[in-house]
C-alpha cells in the first residue's frame, strides 16, 4: 500500500509549531508511516531549522504530488504573505493570525479535493486569528464551517501504553468546546449528548477494530447525588445514554468524572464522552500531556492535531517538545490507512 500524504500547517507562526514541526522531522517513523509536506511559509520553516540545529533543507514545491520528503528535505507549499516574516517571537499578531488561517483553508481545499490524504494541524493562537478577521473559537468549528458539517466533535486521544491500558488507547470527546463555563448548560441537551455519544463510537471503533466500550460522565459533583446537586444527569444525560444502548451502542453513565476516568485509564472504557471542555481535557492530559492527539469527529477529511497551543512561554527559545506532534502524524496515518482497508479508495 502506498504511504498515505499528509499536509502539515505551520500554525502561528510566533508559536512553537515551527519547532516541533522540524524537530518531528528528523524521526525516522515520520517516513515509515507517510509521506509529509509543510504548508506554510518556507522562510519561517528556514528559521525554525536554524533554531534546533537541523540539518534539514527546506524545498518549495508547486503540489502535493512533488513531495519527496527525507530526514534532510522538508518539503513546503508555499502560503502567505511576506508581511508574517516581522512579526517577533511569542507575539500576538493578526499578521500571523492570517497566515495561520491561509495554510488552513490550503490544507482543507486540498484534502477536500483529494490531493491529501489527510492534514494535521500545529497550533494557532485564537486571539491572532480573532484580530486577522477570522472570528472562530479554534480550528475545530472553522474545519465543521468549512467542510459544511453541523455534527461534529473534538475528541482527545491517547494511545494505550503506560498511564492508558485498554486496547484501543482512551479517546474523550467533548459535548460543548470553545465557551465560557456559565454558557455550558445552555447548550447541553439530550440530543448533543447523544450525537457525541455516536460520534465517538464511530471514531473508536475505527482505530479498535471491534466495537468500543462509552462511559458518559456526569456534570455535577457527585454525579448530582440524585438531583441533590443538580438534576442534569437525571433530566439530560441518562436519557442520552438509555436512547443510544437503545440503538446498540456499548455504553454506560453518567458516572461522576473522577472514578470515571480512573476507571478509563484501567481499560474499562475505550472512550468517554466529557460534558465541557476542561471536564475532559485536564484529565486527559494528566495521564499524557505530550503524547495527547487532537481528532476532529464528524468530518468528511482525516484531521489531526497536536492537543497543545501555540505555548508563547517557551516560544522561539529552542525548548518545544514535539512529542504530540509526532503522535498526531501516526494516528492520522492510522486513520487513513484504515479508511483504505473500509472503503478501498
Amino acid at each position: 500500500m502506498s504511504k498515505p500524504c499528509l499536509a502539515i500547517t505551520l500554525g502561528d507562526p510566533a508559536g512553537i509549531g515551527p519547532e516541533v514541526i522540524v524537530r518531528a522531522w528528523s524521526e525516522p517513523a515520520v517516513y515509515q508511516a507517510c509521506r509529509p509536506f509543510v504548508i506554510g511559509h518556507p522562510e519561517i520553516l528556514r528559521r525554525a531549522i536554524t533554531l534546533v540545529g537541523s540539518d534539514a533543507s527546506v524545498h518549495e514545491i508547486e503540489s502535493p504530488a512533488d513531495a519527496q520528503p527525507s530526514a534532510d528535505r522538508i518539503d513546503c507549499l508555499r502560503a502567505g504573505a511576506n508581511d508574517v516574516l516581522d512579526v517577533p517571537p511569542a507575539a500576538i499578531d493578526a499578521r500571523a493570525g492570517q497566515a495561520a488561517y491561509v495554510a488552513l483553508i490550503e490544507a482543507i481545499e486540498l484534502a477536500q479535493a483529494g490531493a491529501i490524504d489527510a492534514l494535521v494541524t500545529a497550533p494557532l493562537h485564537k486571539a491572532a486569528l480573532d484580530q486577522a478577521g477570522h472570528h472562530y473559537p479554534g480550528h475545530t468549528e472553522l474545519l465543521a464551517e468549512r467542510c459544511g458539517v453541523r455534527d461534529f466533535a473534538m475528541m482527545l486521544y491517547l494511545a494505550t501504553g503506560e498511564h492508558v491500558h485498554g486496547p484501543a488507547g482512551l479517546g474523550v470527546a467533548h459535548v460543548t468546546l470553545h465557551m465560557a463555563l456559565r454558557n455550558v448548560f445552555a447548550q447541553l441537551t439530550s440530543d448533543a449528548v447523544l450525537s457525541k455519544i455516536e460520534l465517538l463510537r464511530g471514531m473508536m471503533l475505527r482505530l479498535k477494530g471491534a466495537e468500543p466500550r462509552l462511559g458518559v460522565a456526569a456534570i455535577n459533583p457527585h454525579g448530582g447525588e440524585e438531583g441533590l446537586f443538580g438534576d442534569e444527569e437525571q433530566r439530560i444525560i441518562r436519557p442520552a445514554v438509555e436512547r443510544a444502548r437503545a440503538s446498540g451502542v456499548h455504553v454506560e453513565g453518567p458516572f461522576p468524572t473522577d472514578t470515571l476516568m480512573v476507571r478509563a485509564r484501567d481499560g474499562e472504557f475505550d472512550g468517554v464522552v466529557a460534558m465541557y471542555h476542561d471536564q475532559g481535557h485536564i484529565a486527559l492530559k494528566l495521564l499524557g500531556m505530550d503524547r495527547a492527539v487532537n481528532v476532529t469527529l464528524g468530518l468528511p477529511i482525516v484531521r489531526t492535531s497536536v492537543a497543545h497551543g501555540t505555548a508563547f512561554d517557551i516560544a522561539w527559545q529552542g525548548r518545544a517538545r514535539p512529542t504530540s506532534m509526532l503522535e498526531a502524524i501516526r494516528v492520522a496515518a492510522i486513520l487513513c490507512r484504515e479508511r483504505t482497508d473500509r472503503t478501498g479508495a
